[in-house]
């Protein structure tokens, strides 16, 4: 989930920060920015391992906390 929310966030400031008049364009422009950031094969650097995840939700979920 977080990897989409990421994606969606460059979506909007590199491609959605403008207004767009109508939905074919919309999809073009969409479309081009998928295209260049695929061909860029842009990475994400994770910082939250999983241990401080389960460190800090072990309230949230109980169990996974367990496991570790």
């Amino acid at each position: 989930l977080n990897m989409v929310e990421i994606e969606i966030g460059v979506l909007r400031g590199q491609c959605l920060d403008r207004r767009i008049a109508d939905r074919h364009t919309l999809n073009a422009e969409i479309a081009a920015w998928e295209r260049q950031r695929n061909a860029t094969a842009a990475p994400i650097k994770w910082m939250f391992t999983t241990q401080r995840a389960r460190t800090k939700l072990a309230r949230a979920y109980p169990d996974a906390a367990k496991e570790s």
